[in-house]
């Protein structure tokens, strides 16, 4: 069997591999520069899965990537970075990047993952990268990560998405993450809120009208389905639509064609829908508000974005980024968050996340006094928040429940406890892995038959195929 190649200049990276590896009788090969690996494939050798991190000396990773998939197009390439961010992630996929393996890793995570490459011995790739890539969205957290593989794997896809999250999460950015990356980058990106245009003009706004078609109606006018022509049209706040306007949407995604109000001719609509909602479309559909053909239409491909408080290690990340940014704005010098600061912010519960993030950063960037902001400098209500998550505050929680169940449920308690323990776990280790149980289980520490028999006690079924529209 050929060896697998891995391809790292730091040799503690190399070193964990081939023990990895080994362990495994899979054969293996080490270098320590993308140009040592080059010369080794110009001489005529070959590996069966190569493995590269994206910065060295010399050539990138991804230079390696892009001359490797130029000439040997099934070779699986797996990509590996420190540097965790959505441009590696798009960067890796559209070169053709078999998977994206973000530092730090699991060793058994990594060593399944080339096993799997193993297997497959094809790959279908993308496109190379051809232009210029700049941060958009920023995040190391593992379900960012998901959010960033997601992005890269569309890279050259027209699949309608449809993006789930909370107010501020960063919606529209991810759509227009997945336009900028896709074959229509060089075509419109139209965005509207559907919550916030009144319900008689939505239609209009949406498809247009013709002259005289209402009172008002002096000249024909373009909607947004015309004005995004060959690109991508994002819907945010999707199930707030009415419902006659669903039916209308309904017609375009299954027939391509659509009316101006008062016309009479097709119009032909070559557009991507994108379509975002911070509400649970299920429930909406069980209601009776939000056709349940329509959700089906739109739920091609679905997208979760977290919450800041399931991603508070990006706080850090994110203020950085926030007040350099308002920084700049204002044209005066960057400040910095305080250890104790950036502490008490990672135990907040941000409820209106990353977007009141930033706008707590360009609040501190004109009011804090001094160059290093302290919790003392953070506006009153922050300070006055108690810390929401740290150790302490969630076992007082478990002890005040757990003395409400004493008094109320005799005989119950520590079932009840250790079954709404467990499944909590299980459950944000699957949104952390995109569902995958043998990852999540890797996480946890657990063994994957212990969290699937979990799974089956708990009732958890549903849980790891849940967003995977």
């Amino acid at each position: 069997m050929k060896p697998v190649w891995i391809v790292d200049d730091d040799r503690s990276i190399r070193w964990v591999f081939e023990k990895a590896l080994g362990r495994e009788d899979i054969p293996h090969q080490s270098f320590a520069t993308a140009t040592e690996a080059l010369a080794a494939l110009e001489a005529g050798e070959r590996p069966r899965v190569l493995v590269s991190d994206v910065r060295m000396p010399g050539p990138s990773g991804l230079e390696l990537l892009r001359q490797v998939k130029a000439r040997w197009p099934e070779l699986p390439v797996i990509i590996m970075t420190a540097y965790s961010d959505l441009d590696s992630a798009v960067a890796a996929f559209q070169g053709g990047a078999y998977e994206y393996l973000p530092k730090p890793f699991d060793v058994d995570q990594a060593v399944a993952l080339v096993r799997r490459a193993i297997d497959e011995s094809t790959h279908h790739v993308g496109a190379s990268i051809t232009t210029e890539l700049v941060p958009e969205i920023l995040g190391q957290a593992p379900a960012m990560q998901e959010v960033f593989r997601a992005i890269g794997r569309l890279a050259q896809s027209h699949a309608t998405v449809l993006i789930n999250g909370e107010s501020g999460t960063g919606k529209e950015l991810v759509a227009r993450a997945l336009h900028r990356h896709s074959p229509r980058r060089d075509a419109p990106f139209i965005a509207i809120n559907t919550a916030a245009i009144p319900r008689d003009l939505l239609e209009s706004e949406l498809f247009g009208h013709e002259k005289g078609a209402f009172t008002g109606a002096a000249a024909q006018r373009r909607g947004r389905f015309e004005q995004a022509e060959g690109g991508t049209l994002f819907l945010d706040e999707i199930g707030d639509m009415p419902a006659e306007l669903q039916t209308r949407l309904l017609r375009v995604l299954s027939d391509g064609h659509f009316y101006r109000v008062g016309g009479q001719s097709p119009v032909k609509a070559n557009v991507r829908v994108i379509t975002a909602t911070h509400q649970h479309l299920e429930a909406r559909v069980k209601e009776g508000l939000f056709r349940e053909d329509l959700f089906h239409r739109l739920n091609v491909i679905r997208l979760r974005l977290p919450p800041l408080r399931e991603r508070r290690e990006d706080i850090p990340l994110l203020a950085r980024h926030f007040l350099a940014h308002s920084a700049k704005e204002l044209g005066v010098d960057s400040k910095r968050l305080t250890d104790a600061a950036l502490r008490h912010l990672q135990n907040l519960e941000f409820p209106g996340n990353v977007r009141q993030l930033e706008n707590l950063c360009h609040w501190l960037t004109v009011m804090a006094p001094g160059q290093a902001v302290d919790v003392a400098d953070l506006p009153g209500e922050m300070r006055e928040q108690t810390a929401s998550s740290g150790p302490m505050d969630w076992l007082e929680a478990l002890s005040g429940e757990a003395d409400r169940l004493i008094a109320a449920r005799p005989g119950e308690v520590f079932d009840r406890l250790t079954r709404a323990f467990e499944g909590t776990l299980i459950r944000r280790a699957l949104a952390a892995t995109g569902g995958r149980r043998i990852e999540a289980a890797h996480l946890l520490g657990i063994g994957r038959n212990t969290i699937t028999r979990k799974i089956h006690e708990l009732d958890l079924d549903h849980a790891d195929d849940a967003d995977q529209g």
